[in-house]
């Protein structure tokens, strides 16, 4: 009889279970060893670790950013030293650090002061603290900053009038303390307290006639020059075109003849205003004295601020911030651009990104579209997105010499050889400018757009498409009605990765258009009103130009934090801006989002 056959009552506890169920021992000592890995929470604990690493990266950098970058502008006191080696500082400190002194460091100090660092050196094991002090008065000692060691200081005190001097010439500021105020060249007062007053009572009508005298410099002189270059270029053009023998010619040099006689007088009035102005500001003068009793006679006009570092209140500090950070986000720089504004620059980054997406959006779309929907698949298909995914990893100074190659020399010289004739040797679009620059970051990101377009294209489900062309449209209108509507969050998605790429390169903008200094926008008022062949500033560039250009980094340092907190904010304004336009897109087709 059969296992089987025997009912389940009357079979043994070793029949109660087939052979072929039981776990043998192998089986169950595979199951014991089976790796920890298999379970998935040691990787679920590792990825995530390393998001939070890269988070804190993240949250570490902005922070120091901002740190930096808010405290740039806000005043600090201003100190007096004087030293062991009969040395004198006045000015404001702006860095603390722990150092060791080399061996032969207090050898120049006098025996009482030398035994006593000794004895402060060895009780701090050897280590000792140092200030770096923002002297200024480049003008007089050809030198920005002084370090000072504790152990070299005999005397340390905050004078109260100490002076801080931002000055409009590139001599940089001015540290000093107030001997007098003259005016017509009679001193008018000599205690500090009156200095101060009268320098508030003159300063700021000073400076709206420094503003009028830049205006017509810059505005009404301006004008004058481009219509008297304007004429002469006619004037050219004419020769070139029909000779000089021809009436064409003779018409041109009778209008040029007429417009620099009505320039010579135009000049002459405005001279005579700006002559009149400088006279004005002339007569305002400030004497200082350095910390050494070097005096300095400075005019009211080259004085953009000034303020007694050691005599402030709360609201005079925040009153002095604020102005300052005006100052950075709408004037020009000066001083090297180690002071002054970025308005420039920010506003060439927010142009040359918003042209650049302008570029690239319709171009990427096109080819995603045709990729994605018309072209059958095949190597050539395959060949094209893998050169796709190439061009992605080029890096951007390759970008950047095709760019001044091919779009600044063979289309910028194309476009001045037929338009422009008059113009050369003098290039108007053979050289870098807005737009070259815009073209060739637009070549750069635009394999970001093709992948990002394609995936989202892909999301469209297919059953939308089928339903379209079931109610009678066509290819056409079932991808402009159904497909790209739904498809657009995340084409705008590729916009957003272009926008944030674009905006912060710098290697190819260095040969395409991005230059050191252009107060001149390329928009203006003057006909045709957008001058896109012009360079421009960017700020990446400006990053660049501060911190490893200038020839006073310590000073140029917290404006390299500045500038950034700022490239930061405008490109997450755009963004913002993108995903805003994109959240709305998918709030109106909700049928299948990217």
């Amino acid at each position: 009889m059969s296992v089987l056959s025997i009912p389940p009552a009357e079979r043994g506890p070793e029949s109660a279970v087939p052979p072929a169920a039981k776990p043998s021992a192998r089986n169950r000592r595979v199951k014991w060893r089976t790796s920890l890995l298999a379970h998935g929470e040691p990787m679920v604990w590792l990825t995530g670790g390393a998001l939070v690493i890269c988070l804190c990266m993240i949250v570490g950098l902005m922070l120091l950013i901002l740190r930096q970058g808010l405290g740039t502008f806000w005043p600090v006191p201003a100190v007096e030293v004087h030293t062991a080696q009969g040395n004198r500082y006045l000015g404001e400190v702006i860095r603390v650090d722990e150092y060791q002194p080399e061996p032969g460091a207090l050898s120049g100090l006098p025996p009482e002061a030398k035994a006593k660092a000794e004895a402060e050196l060895e009780e701090k094991k050897g280590w000792s603290t140092r200030r770096l002090i923002r002297t200024d008065n480049f003008d007089i000692t050809q030198t920005h900053h002084h370090w000072v060691s504790d152990f070299e200081i005999t005397e340390e005190s905050q004078p109260e009038w100490a002076l801080i001097i931002e000055r409009a010439t590139n001599d940089g500021r001015f540290n000093g303390l107030p001997k007098a105020f003259l005016v017509d060249g009679k001193e008018v007062a000599t205690d500090p307290a009156e200095i101060w007053g009268q320098y508030n009572q003159f300063h700021d009508e000073v400076r709206e006639r420094v503003r009028q005298r830049e205006k017509l410099k810059k505005d009404d002189i301006g004008t004058v020059s481009r219509k008297e270059e304007e004429a002469r270029l006619a004037l050219r053009a004419a020769e070139m075109e029909h000779g000089q023998d021809s009436p064409q010619y003779a018409a041109a040099a009778q209008k040029l003849q007429e417009v620099n006689e009505w320039a010579a007088k135009e000049h002459t009035r405005l001279n005579g205003e700006i002559a009149y102005l400088d006279h004005q500001n002339d007569r305002y003068q400030i004497r200082l004295a350095t910390v050494d009793g070097v005096e300095k006679m400075l005019l009211l006009a080259d004085i953009v601020r000034a303020y007694p570092a050691n005599r402030l209140t709360f609201g005079d500090k925040l009153r002095i911030f604020a102005s300052r950070w005006w100052e950075f986000l709408s004037d020009d720089p000066r001083n090297m651009n180690s002071e002054g504004g970025v308005f420039p620059a920010i506003w060439g980054t927010a142009a040359m990104t918003l042209l650049m997406s302008i570029l690239v959006v319709p171009f990427g779309v096109l080819a995603a579209l045709y990729l994605r929907e018309y072209a059958k698949a095949g190597p050539v298909v395959s060949a094209v997105r893998i050169a796709i995914n190439n061009l992605a990893g080029v890096p951007s100074i390759v970008f950047g010499v095709f760019g001044l190659g091919f779009f600044c020399y063979i289309w910028g010289g194309s476009i001045d050889s037929l338009f422009f004739k008059a113009h050369l040797p003098s290039p108007t679009f053979g050289t870098g400018g807005l737009l070259w620059a815009s073209l060739t970051l637009a070549l750069l990101t635009v394999p970001v757009v093709i992948v990002a377009t394609e995936e989202a294209l892909s999301a469209v489900p297919r059953s939308v498409r089928e339903g379209s062309y079931g109610c009678g449209a066509s290819k056409w209108q079932t991808i402009r009605r159904i497909v790209l509507p739904r498809a657009m969050p995340g084409i705008l998605t590729g916009t957003i990765l272009a926008m944030a790429r674009g905006a912060g390169e710098v290697a190819p903008l260095m040969l395409v258009g991005a230059v050191k200094l252009a107060p001149n926008l390329p928009v203006d008022t003057v006909f045709p009103y957008i001058h896109a062949q012009r360079s421009f500033m960017h700020l990446g560039f400006h990053i660049y130009d501060v911190g490893f250009q200038s020839q006073d980094s310590e000073s140029a340092k917290p404006m390299v934090y500045t500038t950034t907190l700022v490239l930061i904010l405008l490109i997450a304004m755009l963004n913002l801006a993108a995903m805003w336009m994109r959240a709305r897109l998918r709030k109106r087709f909700m049928a299948s989002q990217f």
